[in-house]
């Protein structure tokens, strides 16, 4: 049997990638139509791995596909954003407790580091979104369930269509840190129900800024 040579990565892998970058950045507005043919010439490449770049997006959530009309990046409504709100608060409070009962001295100095770079960038929203979106998926990481990590960050990547909403609101960077603040003190403290309790309460507050 002839021996096959793989790609490091399949183009529609980074196809789905580029785009989803572009959606992320709104260079590709909610609600707006994906021009196919337009892409694939800007890319140089054909369609087809095009569309299976945008079927990847669609299981994400971040395109919605329509019949006979192609494909449109996902508007979440104010019911899809408190679903997700919703889950990612059960998913993420479970892993706190978790992390609270079980992370060694040294994961908690992990966080500990994010926590100081996060309270260091509230003067740059887009600094801060990234470096607490790292404080979470490390969180995740310590958790150590990768089930619950990939549902999570699915659920991440539709929380971003809106994810300026909520920074935009007057004094929501600094209620932010503020809860950031009581979970580590919580994690430091080895109080499960405490470090459940905090994240439950920052992903309502999210939402509340959000919405």
């Amino acid at each position: 049997m002839a021996a096959v040579t793989l790609t490091p990565r399949a183009l529609y892998e980074e196809v789905a990638e580029l785009l989803r970058q572009r959606i992320f950045a709104r260079e590709l507005e909610p609600g707006s139509w994906i021009d196919e043919m337009r892409l694939a010439e800007e890319y140089g490449i054909s369609r087809t791995p095009l569309r299976e770049a945008l079927k990847v997006l669609a299981a994400e959530g971040l395109v919605t596909m329509k019949v006979r009309r192609g494909a449109y990046v996902t508007e979440v409504n104010d019911k899809d954003q408190r679903d997700v709100y919703h889950l990612l608060s059960l998913l993420e409070a479970d892993a706190a407790g978790v992390v609270a009962t079980q992370a060694s001295p040294e994961q908690l100095k992990d966080l500990q580091d994010l926590h100081a770079a996060l309270a260091a960038a509230t003067h740059d929203r887009e600094k801060f979104f990234e470096i607490n979106e790292r404080f979470h998926m490390r969180l995740l990481e310590i958790a150590n369930n990768r089930w619950r990590d990939q549902m999570v960050a699915d659920l991440r990547k539709v929380m971003k269509l809106n994810r300026h909403n909520s920074l935009f609101k007057t004094g929501r960077i600094d209620e932010s840190l503020r809860e950031h603040q009581a979970l580590m003190d919580a994690l430091l403290a080895r109080d499960e129900a405490a470090s459940v309790q905090c994240m439950k309460a920052h992903f309502a507050n999210g939402l509340e800024a959000a919405s």
